[in-house]
């Protein structure tokens, strides 16, 4: 049997209804669809809620922990009611929190956040960082490995460089269809992120936005060709 190509639809809403259709109308028996949630949903009034029962679907909390050891754990142990697969911790937390995180997660696998996909090097450097995006990756995924994380998140172009360091899943934000940027300076098309070697892309407005079925078949053709 092919192996399906892997998504996370990135339901940036807080509306439950626009959420359900999301998940509706990205069923599809060609890909295998996961669905990503961030720290705004799970704030909102209904969005835990939501969570909590939403059952037989991959789940990725995209809360990109980052706080001192105690309250990353704290964190983690206030969320072990919901039915989450996946959820992200920035690296820069630290080894001391990466460790204790990984420790007390259980099933859910803890995602290790790189440099978000918003960054460049000039980026970097205004933020008081001395190492370009590459060097910076690699020091942080040699860390994830050190604290035993289930997965890495970084952009498609530093892929190569975290499968040196990293033998597990690499999740990849950043996907636009025809390489239009909006707000994420580091993107890629679904196609040269596969190739890139990675595992699981994060796609939002491509897939969300306007006709979603549309969209999911534009996803399959794109992969296809």
């Amino acid at each position: 049997m092919m192996k399906k190509n892997k998504i996370f639809v990135a339901c940036d809403s807080t509306n439950i209804l626009k959420i359900k259709k999301i998940i509706k109308e990205t069923q599809n028996e060609k890909i295998q669809v996961g669905y990503k949630f961030g720290l705004e949903f799970l704030n909102s009034k209904s969005g835990r809620s939501f969570l909590s029962k939403l059952k037989n679907k991959i789940v990725f909390a995209d809360l990109k922990i980052h706080d001192i050891p105690n309250t990353c754990v704290s964190t983690i142990k206030a969320i072990k009611d919901l039915n989450i697969n996946y959820l992200t911790i920035h690296i820069s937390s630290g080894l001391e929190a990466l460790k204790a995180c990984k420790k007390i997660s259980g099933k859910t696998k803890l995602i290790g956040v790189t440099t978000l996909t918003s960054l460049n090097n000039k980026s970097l450097k205004e933020i008081g960082y001395s190492k370009n995006i590459n060097q910076l990756v690699s020091h942080q995924v040699k860390l994830a490995k050190k604290a035993n994380l289930d997965a890495i998140v970084c952009s498609a172009h530093e892929v190569k460089i975290v499968k040196k360091f990293f033998k597990k899943e690499i999740i990849t934000p950043g996907i636009r269809f025809d390489n239009k940027t909006d707000d994420q300076k580091r993107v890629v098309t679904p196609k040269q992120a596969y190739k890139n070697g990675s595992d699981w892309l994060v796609i939002g407005r491509p897939i969300t936005k306007g006709n979603i079925r549309k969209n999911i078949q534009t996803l399959i053709d794109h992969l296809s060709q």
